[in-house]
């Protein structure tokens, strides 16, 4: 288990005016240079101190807030006193993140990290975290998670996981993952077709639809335990699954009644209510984060278009009006923008709308990209790209910049989904 033990996080008014407007991706960066990590006590760990490294640039580039800076012009210690910010100042850094480490058996490793202000010469924030050598990556990802609370407010959502389905044992399963694609665990091992996984508000457990008895069913998993419970075997499709805000009901389309059209159960898979009665073909429910609306895919204009409801199934209206082919509607966390696929050519591209429908704009065009889901912030947006013969998993900034591939295997990789 990760302990983090909060030492010090001290943040002046002075410093939030200064940092809390650098909040635009691509605009405003700060030079930020990562010291390498440095031993503190017990034997040396070249990897602990490269995976430490590693996490921390990998998360401050993404957030697209700094201009990160490897190298060390100095190599003193990692407290005040015991380095110099002269020659940091001389390489045009403003901040500066200093970490060390201590290795004791067995397997026992500490991790302290100091975010200074170079300039001003004060520390900004301060945490140490205790665990197991292999959770030195998760470490330094809560510490970017920290950096961003400082320099914006809000904490960033680098300890997260993402779930997803993956072809990689030959079969489609669901696997989980840190969010930069690191820590791979396999979740599912049935050898049948998985689909469509999504977290439950508290993150513990996910549900998904899995053929492993012949129709598409609909499961809830414990990730820890495994333990796994039936919630939707209506006969047909049980599928495109989405659990509200409030973790007490599940919107899904299901076919039991002819063809698909949306319904709600609880989590224990008792009807609530049917939303849609229309002719057409009804899929893919996401739910605003207040609960109140339901934003989905209908084809009863003749082609998949997104429409909007209230979560009762009244007040339906259309939100897309550009394009013949929209998909795969998923609301941003704070409301205010979904995220959705269009059919362009022989593939599929991601753009981001208002709640709305209006000021739509497109956020990829290479290759062919599905799936979008939104982090826990709203900052970033995970989805699945298909860049040559195989489908990968990415994340990117909210306004596009910054696609960066996150998958590692050699398997196809798609519908990932983002922890709360």
């Amino acid at each position: 288990m990760l302990v983090a033990l909060l030492v010090a996080c001290i943040a002046t008014s002075q410093a939030e005016d200064s940092y809390l407007a650098v909040t635009a991706s691509g605009s405003g960066q700060l030079a930020c240079s990562i010291a390498t990590p440095v031993r503190l006590e017990g034997g040396e760990n070249a990897e602990v101190a490269r995976e430490i490294a590693d996490a921390l640039s990998f998360d401050l580039t993404l957030s697209g807030l700094f201009q990160v800076a490897a190298g060390d012009p100095e190599r003193g210690g990692i407290r005040q006193g015991d380095f110099s910010f002269a020659p940091w100042k001389m390489a045009g850094a403003k901040l500066l993140v200093k970490s060390g480490f201590s290795v004791t058996a067995p397997d026992r490793l500490t991790v302290e990290l100091r975010l200074y202000d170079v300039l001003q010469e004060k520390l900004l924030a301060s945490k140490r975290f205790t665990g197991s050598s292999k959770e030195a990556r998760k470490m330094a990802h809560a510490f970017s998670d920290e950096i961003l609370r400082i320099m914006t407010g809000e904490a960033g959502p680098f300890t997260g996981k993402i779930a997803f389905v993956s072809k990689r044992s030959g079969n489609k399963e669901i696997y989980l993952m840190d969010y930069d694609g690191r820590n791979v665990q396999q979740l599912t091992k049935n050898r049948s077709i998985n689909l469509n996984p999504d977290f439950f508000p508290n993150g513990r457990e996910l549900i998904y639809t899995t053929y492993k008895n012949r129709n598409p069913d609909l499961y809830r998993r414990e990730i820890t335990t495994g333990a796994e419970a039936k919630v939707s075997a209506q006969r047909g499709l049980n599928v495109t699954a989405a659990v509200a805000p409030s973790g007490d009901r599940i919107a899904l389309a299901m076919s039991k009644d002819g063809h698909s059209q949306l319904y709600l159960i609880t989590p224990q898979g008792k009807q609530l209510a049917r939303l849609t009665n229309s002719p057409a073909l009804e899929v893919s429910p996401a739910w605003s984060p207040d609960g109140k609306r339901i934003a989905f895919v209908s084809d009863r204009l003749g082609r998949p278009q997104i429409f909007v409801m209230d979560a009762d199934g009244t007040n339906v209206r259309r939100l897309t009006t550009s394009g013949s082919y929209n998909v795969e509607p998923r609301w941003a966390p704070k409301g205010g923008r979904i995220a959705y696929c269009r059919q362009m050519g022989g593939g599929f591209q991601i753009f981001v709308m208002n709640s709305d429908g209006g000021e739509s704009s497109q956020l990829t065009s290479e290759g062919s990209n599905e799936h979008p889901r939104w982090s826990p912030d709203g900052r970033f947006i995970t989805f699945s790209s298909k860049r040559g013969w195989k489908e990968g998993l990415y994340v990117m900034r909210a306004d596009g910049t910054g696609q960066t591939k996150v998958s590692r295997s050699g398997g196809s990789d798609t519908h990932p989904v983002w922890s709360p």
